[in-house]
């Protein structure tokens, strides 16, 4: 398994707003074949960014979604705040999952090759 975590930096002004556009985003990942779960969370400390965190069966899975037409489909809508909504670039992480202590049985992912966006 691998997740992802984007770290999304929000002007206060506009955090209601992207709220509200990420709980009425168009949902396309959560049909891909081996997307486990999306997680939107909100950060408490003034300055830190939102953390989009994704679940997924493999890296190969999440690949194919970053590749495929559902994914531009999906994010196309993703510029509907202005620019000075967001404090500064946001961070995409890809982390593997090697350590799950609610599944002593989870076979780690594979050490795979050093990720980037624009692959």
């Amino acid at each position: 398994m691998i997740t992802t975590a984007n770290r999304i930096y929000v002007h206060p002004d506009f955090a209601d707003q992207f709220e509200q556009n990420f709980r009425n985003r168009a949902g396309l990942v959560d049909k891909m074949p081996g997307f486990i779960r999306n997680q939107l969370l909100r950060p408490v400390n003034e300055g830190d960014p939102y953390i989009v965190l994704t679940m997924w069966e493999s890296r190969a899975h999440f690949e194919a979604w970053i590749h495929s037409p559902e994914f531009t489909q999906g994010h196309a809508r993703s510029g509907s705040l202005p620019r000075e909504a967001f404090t500064q670039p946001n961070k995409l992480e890809l982390h593997e999952l090697i350590l799950d202590s609610s599944d002593p049985d989870l076979v780690p992912e594979p050490r795979g090759r050093a990720f980037k966006v624009h692959e």
